[in-house]
This record gives C-alpha cells, sequence and structure tokens, in this order.
C-alpha cells in the first residue's frame, strides 16, 4: 500500500544495483535521492523514472571519502528531511551506518553494523551466542597465530575483514604458506583473520526480517564452492534446498539463530553457511545485510514470486510500523547457473527446455534460470546446462568477485 505521509529516502550505492528496490520505493510515493559514484556517471544505467535526484560522489576505485561524504549528505539535509538511509551495497553499509549516527536517522548504527560487515566481529558475536563456527583467530598477535596452527590441523583460509563475498580470500596448506602471506600483508595484517577449512556444501539462506522476525527465508545450495569459482573459474551453479528436506530445515534454524544473535531487526539478509562433509554438521559462515548478488535475487523470484530487492523497499519505508506483510508465494523449484563466455554475445536459443524462464544478457557471459515443480528435475537440468555450457561457451579470467546483480 502507497505511504500515507511521503518519506524522503536517500539510497548509497558505490555500485550499479538495486533497480528494483529504487523502483518499489518510488510506487510506494517515497521521495527517492542516490548518491552514487562520479565513475558511473556515464557506464550506470538508472532507473530515472524511480530518482528524484541523483548526486555524484568522487570515487577513486568506488571508494568515497568518509568526511567529503558526510560534508555533501549534511548539506542536502539543508533542504531535505531524510526519513530512510539506505546501502544497496555491501561496501555502502559502513558509510550508512555513519551518517546514520552522525545525522540521527532511523536504522541500523554503528556498532550493529559491524556484525553483517567485518568477518571477525561476526564471528566472534557468534562465538559468544555459542553459534557453530569454523575455529578462528584474528591476524593481530603472532603468537596466537602460531598456537592455532598448532592446534588447529591444515589447510586454513585467510580472509580479509570487510571485503565481500570471495575477494581477496586465500586457501593455504602449511604455516610456512600462511606467514608468507601474512608478512606480505605488512601493515594490513589485522584486516585479516585466519580459519578452519571444514570440507562440505556451501549453502545460503535469504531472508527478509521486520520487527526482529524472519517473515521469509528460502534456503538454497550452491554448486561449486563460490570460492572455487571465483578464483579458479568455472561455472557458478545454485539452486533452492528441496522444501522440507532436513538440509533446508536445518539451514532455517541455523539462519534464525544467527539473525537473532547479530541483531537484525528489519531489512534483508544473505547468509552463507557449510554443512560438513564428515558429519553433516552446519557451520556458520557469514552473514550481510543486503540482498544477495550474483543474480541469486532473480532466483529466489523465480521460485517463489518474491522479489527481495522490492520486499526490502517496503519494509525500510514500513519502518518497523507493523504494517509490512510478505505477499504469498509459490513453492517452486528453482535453479541458476552463471558462466563467463569466450563470445561477446553468447547465443543460446539451442537450449530451449520449457524449464527455462530466464536468460542472462551481458557481454561474455552466459546465464540461465530453470524452474520446475520438481527439485529432481532441476538438478537434471543443471548439470546437463553445466556440461554444455562448458563445451560451447565457458571461459577463465584472472580471480575477481561473482558476477554482480
Amino acid at each position: 500500500m502507497p505511504l500515507a505521509q511521503p518519506l524522503t529516502l536517500l539510497a548509497l550505492a558505490s555500485y550499479e544495483k538495486g533497480h528494483r528496490f529504487l523502483q518499489e520505493a518510488k510506487r510506494q510515493g517515497a521521495r527517492v535521492l542516490l548518491l552514487t559514484s562520479e565513475s558511473l556517471r556515464h557506464t550506470a544505467h538508472w532507473p530515472m523514472d524511480a530518482i528524484d535526484e541523483i548526486v555524484y560522489m568522487p570515487d577513486v576505485e568506488k571508494k568515497w571519502n568518509r568526511q567529503h561524504t558526510l560534508n555533501t549528505v549534511a548539506y542536502l539535509a539543508r533542504r531535505e528531511q531524510f526519513d530512510r538511509l539506505v546501502p544497496l551495497d555491501d561496501f555502502d553499509l559502513e558509510m550508512a551506518a555513519f551518517l546514520r549516527e552522525h545525522l540521527r536517522i532511523p536504522g541500523m548504527g554503528e556498532t550493529t553494523t559491524r556484525y553483517f560487515r567485518d568477518k571477525l566481529a561476526m564471528r566472534m558475536k557468534a562465538q559468544t551466542a555459542a553459534l557453530s563456527i569454523p575455529q578462528f583467530v584474528h591476524v593481530l598477535n603472532h603468537q596466537k597465530v602460531h598456537e592455532f596452527t598448532e592446534r588447529v590441523p591444515p589447510p586454513w583460509v585467510l580472509k580479509p575483514r570487510f571485503l565481500a563475498g570471495a575477494i581477496g580470500i586465500h586457501k593455504v596448506g602449511t604455516a610456512e604458506e600462511l606467514w608468507r602471506h601474512i608478512n606480505g600483508l605488512g601493515d594490513e595484517q589485522s584486516y585479516y583473520l585466519v580459519e578452519q577449512f571444514i570440507p562440505g556444501e556451501i549453502c545460503h539462506v535469504d531472508s527478509i526480517v521486520d520487527h526482529d522476525q524472519i517473515l521469509f527465508a528460502v534456503p538454497s545450495r550452491y554448486g561449486r564452492p563460490p570460492l572455487e569459482v571465483s578464483q579458479g573459474g568455472g561455472i557458478f551453479t545454485t539452486r533452492l534446498a528441496e522444501r522440507g528436506s532436513p538440509v533446508a530445515q536445518g539451514l532455517l534454524r541455523q539462519n534464525q539463530l544467527v539473525l537473532s544473535a547479530l541483531g537484525l531487526k528489519r531489512g534483508v539478509s544473505h547468509t552463507e553457511f557449510i554443512v560438513a562433509q564428515a558429519d553433516g554438521k552446519i557451520y556458520f559462515l557469514e552473514t550481510s545485510a543486503r540482498v544477495g548478488g550474483a543474480h541469486i535475487s532473480d532466483l529466489v523470484e523465480t521460485a517463489t514470486g518474491i522479489n527481495l530487492w522490492a520486499e526490502w523497499a517496503k519494509v525500510e519505508l514500513a519502518g518497523g510500523d507493523g504494517s509490512y506483510a510478505v505477499p504469498p508465494s509459490r513453492t517452486d523449484s528453482a535453479g541458476l547457473l552463471v558462466s563467463l563466455a569466450q563470445q561477446e554475445r553468447p547465443d543460446t536459443t539451442s537450449y530451449q527446455d520449457p524449464e527455462i524462464v530466464w536468460r542472462m544478457d551481458k557481454r561474455h557471459h552466459v546465464g540461465l534460470i530453470v524452474r520446475s515443480p520438481s527439485y529432481e528435475r532441476v538438478g537434471e537440468l543443471l548439470d546437463e546446462y553445466a556440461r554444455r555450457v562448458k563445451v560451447d561457451f565457458s571461459a577463465v579470467l584472472p580471480p575477481r568477485a561473482l558476477p554482480s546483480d
């Protein structure tokens, strides 16, 4: 239902994403302002009919100066009464929290934001709440790191605390290799942690939260781990977990515990877990207060009819007043496949199964989403298409993040 009194929403987006969020906010009657990177001025295709004003921030590799950003937003606030301030990407969360704190705008503050942005903070909070997590150590005191390597058998994973997805992560097999990486970090060492590597299946749960309650959550299972795909190349796949299965139920329970412990009051979340190969135990890996990337939101919408970006806009504008309700959803199964392609405009017209409901339109990429009432049928199609795409299109580039929305 459109807003009774129009609110003014300021969205932060250092990268181009969140079109459906902006469109839904405008459809709900909000005044929408967008603060984005100067480097996107001539390349981004924002939905201008949904935006009342765009302000461009000077940036270096999409990074904004904190004081300059505060000055810009405070200057805008001389004529605008900002009711909501929303970051559309992982890299914007801290800036948004800083601005909210300074301008006293409702929403997640800096302390809670750390739990959804800083991989060390979220692990320490999870540890305090007695959640199942891999063993870890902060790369700070070298004696403690040494004791960790003596106590926890390799391999280990060296992770940056503030980068998103698989960016900057290194899997290492010996203490010598680990220390080479650590020493190479120099003064940046404290921005990293070392974590136990647990063989298993990587899964994710995508959620909508309001009033501290998870109102909607969809568990899914990756094909190959995203770390392997982003660093070694290959084909990225994920599909909804079989509804009602022990894995799906376990993921939903753990997701409830994680989001409750970390304090997400309202918004959306993409949370990752590992189901251990040895005993099936579910370990929390990391979470976020954003919509999942790599077209996962398209996958969720295909299976359920729920668009996470649009629902996030509704939740934010409702502001915890109890008026938000999740629309009715479907219960189909669906799967997503994305790969780099050698061809600039790959032709997928020979892929003709009726279950295909979405095709990616992006240079040097091929992507498909399939939907079926049958979980088994989705698995069969993903396996078949992964084999065909590898032969027909697949290409490998140097390591980088998975494709974004």
